[in-house]
């Protein structure tokens, strides 16, 4: 079996002007991003999920120190990432398109997933 056999999981990163993830969020402000999961895990597609809070939350880290907000400011940030499995990068392409923040300014980026998993404590 070589590498490309194992790679089965794949990681989309979700691209939005901001997350709809705000701590104050309402469940109709939630209600299209958490059924595009919904449908994703009922599928069978989804093996992992973390959405993230709003750019304002956001600290980035530089070898000159701390500063507030995204580490690239620019017109679309990630908000999530989600993990997938699929036979192939087809397969996992076509599964991403379904996100709903590929409309407006927004897109996903699938990248096959190399090593790793949740780290057992």
């Amino acid at each position: 079996m070589t590498m490309a056999d194992d790679l089965r999981l794949f990681a989309v990163l979700i691209y939005a002007h901001d997350s709809a993830h705000a701590l104050d969020a309402t469940p109709a402000e939630l209600a299209e991003p958490n059924g595009h999961a919904d449908e994703l895990k009922a599928a069978g597609a989804m093996t992992a999920a973390y959405a993230f809070t709003p750019r304002e939350l956001a600290v980035s880290i530089r070898e000159g120190g701390v500063t507030p907000g995204p580490f690239i400011d620019a017109p679309a940030i990630v908000v999530g990432v989600y993990v997938i499995e699929a036979p192939d990068l087809d397969a996992a392409l076509e599964i991403a398109a379904t996100n709903p923040a590929i409309r407006g300014v927004g897109g996903v980026e699938v990248r096959p997933i190399h090593s790793g998993g949740v780290v057992e404590r």
